[in-house]
């Protein structure tokens, strides 16, 4: 292909990006301006918010796009109506929001962190299990709260639900300094993460990042790991939805975490049509979101590994209009990580139970793919799991 052709393809596929995203831009300010909400339209899903943005200025918006010098906590209680469909968020049209039809906030309140405790004991439950949430690229500080509060409410995880909120500008054509700004955000997530697992209260960790986000996560364990020897033993487990991640970078940051690691899930989706804007932008480097694990050297380097979940999205047609949120807009892949992945048990075939869950058909009627399980959704998911979860 010409230089010509390369460049009018880029712009083609920006501008494409651009306009399935315009949507964001017509939302009115101000969404995170508290309401009251009644208990009778509405349920409440109570954040931790830690964040490396900067404060704003702005009414309702509390951190924009800029990066701040520290790390700040809030509380954060989310209103979600009723009436809504699962993986779905509903934007007010105007603020404030209606709380019978909106997604709103009901409290937005600044926390020190002696005050974590509190929070963690009023939010955890009886399995005292902590879920962090890394968002990813082109997320505005609102779409990060109400995109974690939406997940948390759908999957009905027990769990204390921490999201990190780093400084995403919320454009896509922001995509570098999105990209240094998860760089500038590494060492406090880490210290979020060391936190939550060196606290004696809290059982188990659960860290789901997404797109960008995925970088970020990897790169905070890992950095955990060359410090301390090895990931927090609490931490167990590592979901990673559309990661934006070099896969070559990926495979020695993993190695780089040592075998006492947490068990990893992976999202892929070969349609991910913002992950194709991020392979133009990377050098034409395979995105580990994009791969397509039936085909070699993917599938003999999944037969090697341990620890390693894998669920191609593919053939999914009910996620959002870029295939890149699948993982939280699709109910049959939100009910799945309620069901299992955020409780941290497996979704081998191996593993299932009756007809009404996974695998209701199987590859080669339970065919083995090298070391690799595959089983097949109704949805239609594939699933490889490698041979050994640790």
């Amino acid at each position: 292909m010409s230089s010509v052709a390369c460049l009018f393809s880029r712009a083609v596929l920006i501008l494409g990006l651009a306009l399935g995203l315009s949507a964001c831009a017509s939302r009115p300010q101000g969404v995170l301006t508290p309401v009251k909400a009644n208990a009778a339209v509405a349920q409440k899903v109570d954040l931790l918010v830690a964040t490396t943005r900067a404060p704003a200025e702005a009414p309702g918006v509390y951190f924009n796009g800029e990066r701040g010098p520290d790390l700040t906590l809030s509380n954060i209680v989310v209103s979600i109506p009723d009436k809504r469909a699962v993986g779905s968020i509903q934007w007010p049209s105007r603020v404030p929001g209606d709380p019978a039809r909106d997604f709103v906030t009901t409290q937005v309140t600044p926390m020190q962190v002696g005050e974590a405790k509190d929070w963690f004991k009023r939010t955890s439950g009886k399995k005292r299990r902590v879920l962090i949430f890394v968002h990813g690229f082109n997320t505005q500080f609102a779409d990060s709260v109400f995109r974690f509060a939406q997940i948390v409410h759908d999957t009905d995880a027990n769990v204390a639900p921490i999201l990190f909120s780093w400084p995403s500008r919320g454009s896509v054509f922001d995509y570098n300094y999105d990209r240094e700004s998860a760089n500038y955000s590494r060492s406090e997530l880490a210290a979020v993460i060391r936190a939550a697992a060196s606290s004696p209260a809290v059982s188990d960790v659960t860290i789901m990042a997404h797109s960008m986000g995925g970088w970020l996560a990897v790169e905070a364990l890992r950095q955990i790991a060359l410090q301390e020897g090895r990931v927090p033993a609490k931490v167990s487990n590592l979901i990673l939805a559309s990661p934006d991640l070099d896969i070559d970078v990926f495979r020695k940051q993993v190695l780089e975490m040592g075998p006492k690691r947490p068990h990893i899930t992976l999202f892929v989706s070969q349609n991910d049509r913002a992950l194709r804007l991020s392979r133009l932008l990377s050098g034409r480097m395979t995105r580990l979101g994009a791969v397509d694990i039936t085909r070699e050297p993917y599938l003999s380097q999944m037969e090697t590994s341990t620890g390693i979940t894998i669920l191609d999205l593919t053939a999914l047609q009910n996620g959002d209009r870029l295939n890149h949120s699948k993982f939280a807009t699709s109910p049959e892949v939100v009910q799945l990580m309620g069901d299992r992945l955020i409780q941290g048990q497996s979704v081998s075939d191996s593993s299932l139970g009756g007809p009404t869950t996974l695998g209701t058909t199987t590859l080669g009627a339970g065919q083995v793919l090298g070391s690799a399980a595959g089983a097949v959704l109704s949805a239609p998911i594939l699933i490889f799991e490698s041979a050994a979860r640790k």
